[in-house]
């Protein structure tokens, strides 16, 4: 009898899987609009159908750091319909869930509070585009756990070592150790991997009766040098990866041939980018788990807008393309329009049999004209469309092939080895650090460094930092200035300048040091525009006080003019009664009051208001007096830094106290060479079988 012929014993898991979901995904399209929330329900239908034990999302729920008001609210629309209920929960967590929900309000699992009647926990870690930012640090899981509607975990914010500490499940007989891991960026968690500051923790007892299974969400294909977590990394005692980030269906679970595990990749359930890789069919898997087992089924999602792209090589028809033919555009529209037309037939006839399928499909049509084609209007192209696809602007892409120089006739001409182009996504850091290495040396950066410049523009424009490159900018320039003062250099301009060179190269090669500096100015920037946010407050508040205290008879007439002409934000940082210097002090919210810098905490005094450059802010200096200068230079600001640093450390080590007996875990490094035992079927044509036995025989 097969292991899984009684799926719904008390012994079996089900488990379904998703990842990239990206709510709100052009929610304001007229068309396309609401499809990720559509999809979205389809999703919890089929996990509510089979009435599974939780839901398992892979980061990425939602499209934006920021989600909309709508797509907040169709979200939680669509958790209480469909995991709120009366239905029992037949499993229990061992592990202690005030590490596992460390970061929360309510730190254990949602169907354990007695406030709340869940049928359906989800357990999510967040993706790249919902991580946590902000102040606080918050995403929008946050949001939904603390409304009780779903379990965030797998969040790390240290950036010298990560412990992950699994949640462990428990179901009859059957064990599970979740891991989770949130985005981070894959140039710094590469890093971590390598100098082995990343470490899984295991249950010390029956550490080999555990079914691992991990949860991540990086780049799986390589981009670049390190912008990538390759699987060998990953520690061999894992039995299923669930990889997200990546939005091509790959949900058969694929075995490392050295690690030995599978990994499974779900994939995204919509479309956002008019790619090869979103034209896979798009399914969500559902998991079974009985002992060491384990069995994936696919489920093909219904409600995905369909999505035909189709490649034409202009060059590769002589026949019927001739350059030198003045009609020839009008022939290449032509055969563009006939094989529109094919991809149309087809999506008609899939969506006839399924009529839950939205009417307009997707449509891309990629055209290499290389060879002396021109390129024919596509605007008067898509108008024809118009009212037949989904996104008529987007039908036809004209490229060029760029084939490579060959050296000599020895050398190999890869250009002429592929004949599609290669899609390359650039990143903002890595245009402003090829901007800075190849411009003129009079514009290139002599203080600051092209990486951390990098990241704070990243932060600009992915979060909206509005100050993230002021805060960055300030920052090097106190570490600067304090650098120059203790080295006690002369206050000669050539030597200053070999004494700043010599400083920036030491800073570029220490990068930890420069990741360091990138997260105080980005939570500088952050505490800045939560101080605004409380000073707009406050400034609604002094209207509605001075328009009570003028009905009641009282008067502003002691108010300077310049004060009682301007309301808002003018107001709530002057104060009422302040000079214009007190105001000046007290711009952006982060002057001292007029209690004097000893009131506030953190102190930004060695930063002018005006841009100086180095000499004269370093001549500055040395007009200082010596015990000004202690406090010209407070180290108040380093305060914050160490709270978040000894936060994660702190319940790290409460979390090896207190995990005892099945709860306890033991450190692993990776790569660590044992054998597991993992046994994999499917319904369909199952590759992986026997694979556990042979592994156990090994």
């Amino acid at each position: 009898m097969s292991a899984f012929s009684l799926q719904d014993d008390e012994d079996t898991f089900k488990i379904l899987i998703a990842t990239d979901i990206h709510l709100g995904y052009l929610e304001k399209d007229p068309v396309r609009g609401n499809d990720t929330f559509v999809t979205f329900n389809e999703i919890l239908e089929h996990a509510q159908k089979n009435e599974v034990d939780f839901v398992l999302l892979g980061g990425d729920l939602f499209h934006d750091n920021k989600p909309s008001r709508k797509t907040i609210h169709t979200c939680l629309e669509s958790l209480r319909k469909y995991c709120m209920g009366d239905r029992p929960v037949h499993f229990e967590i061992l592990s202690d869930q005030a590490v596992n929900f460390q970061f929360s309000k309510f730190p254990w699992v949602n169907y354990q509070d007695g406030n709340l009647n869940i049928s359906m926990p989800i357990f999510s870690i967040h993706g790249n585009h919902d991580d946590p930012t902000g102040t606080d640090a918050l995403c929008a899981l946050d949001i939904l756990s603390c409304a009780g509607l779903l379990n965030h975990f797998g969040r790390s914010t240290s950036v010298e070592k990560i412990d992950i500490s699994p949640i462990l499940l428990r179901k009859g007989r059957t064990k599970i150790a979740l891991y989770g891991l949130g985005s981070i960026p894959d140039e710094r968690l590469y890093r971590m991997f390598v100098n082995k500051q990343v470490t899984m923790l295991r249950p010390k007892e029956d550490e080999d009766s555990w079914f691992n299974l991990f949860v991540i969400h990086q780049n799986r294909s390589k981009h670049g040098a390190t912008n990538y977590i390759p699987e060998q990394f990953l520690d061999d005692f894992i039995n299923l990866v669930v990889w997200g980030h990546e939005h091509e269906c790959k949900i058969t679970p694929a075995q490392n041939e050295q690690q030995h595990f599978y990994v499974t990749q779900p994939g995204s359930s919509v479309v956002t980018s008019l790619s090869p890789g979103e034209a896979v069919k798009k399914h969500v898997g559902l998991l079974h788990v009985k002992g060491k087992k384990m069995k994936m089924q696919k489920i093909a999602l219904e409600t995905v807008r369909t999505f035909y792209m189709e490649d034409v090589v202009l060059a590769d028809h002589p026949e019927l393309f001739n350059p030198d033919n003045p009609k020839v555009t009008q022939a290449v529209q032509a055969f563009c329009m006939e094989k529109v037309e094919m991809m149309l037939d087809n999506a008609e006839r899939e969506r006839l049999g399924n009529p839950r399928q939205p009417e307009k499909p997707l449509i891309r049509l990629r055209v290499d004209y290389t060879g002396g084609f021109e390129p024919f209007i596509i605007h008067r192209f898509s108008q024809k469309y118009m009212d037949r696809v989904a996104n008529p602007k987007d039908i036809i892409h004209f490229f060029r092939h760029r084939e490579q120089k060959e050296k000599n006739d020895n050398d190999l001409n890869f250009g002429k080895l592929f004949s599609r182009p290669t899609e390359v996504t650039l990143r903002v850091e890595d245009l402003v650090k090829q901007y800075f290495q190849t411009a003129e040396k009079k514009v290139q950066l002599s203080l600051l460094t092209e990486r951390g410049m990098g990241e704070a523009v990243q932060e600009f424009v992915d979060k909206e930092e509005k100050d993230a490159i002021e805060e960055l900018v300030k920052f090097q320039l106190e570490k600067t200035q304090r650098f120059l003062k203790e080295r006690h250099i002369d206050a000669e301009e050539e030597k200053i300048d070999e004494e700043v060179r010599k400083f920036r190269e030491s800073r570029r090669k220490n990068t930890e040091e420069e990741d360091e500096e990138v997260r105080e100015a980005m939570t500088r920037a952050r505490a800045h525009r939560s101080k605004d946010v409380v000073l707009d407050s406050a400034s609604s508040d002094e209207e509605l006080m001075d328009t009570e205290m003028k009905a009641s008879g009282d008067s502003d007439d002691d108010i300077p003019t310049t004060l009682s002409r301007g309301r808002g934000r003018g107001r709530a940082r002057g104060a009422r009664g302040q000079n214009s210097a007190a105001r000046g002090s007290s711009r952006r919210g982060r002057g001292n009051t007029s209690q004097g810098s000893s009131t506030s905490s953190r102190t930004y005094k060695s930063v002018p208001d005006k841009n100086l450059s180095i000499m004269d802010a370093f001549k500055s200096l040395k007009q200082e007096p010596s015990q000004n200068a202690s406090k010209f230079f407070s180290e108040d600001i380093m305060d914050d830094e160490l709270d978040l640093e000894e936060a994660p450390i702190r319940l790290s080590s409460k979390a090896n106290q207190r995990f005892s007996a099945a709860s306890s875990f033991s450190k692993r490094g990776s790569q660590s060479q044992m054998s597991r035992g993992v046994d994999f079927e499917s319904d369909e044509d199952d590759p992986f079988k026997n694979t556990a036995t042979s592994r156990r025989n090994k």
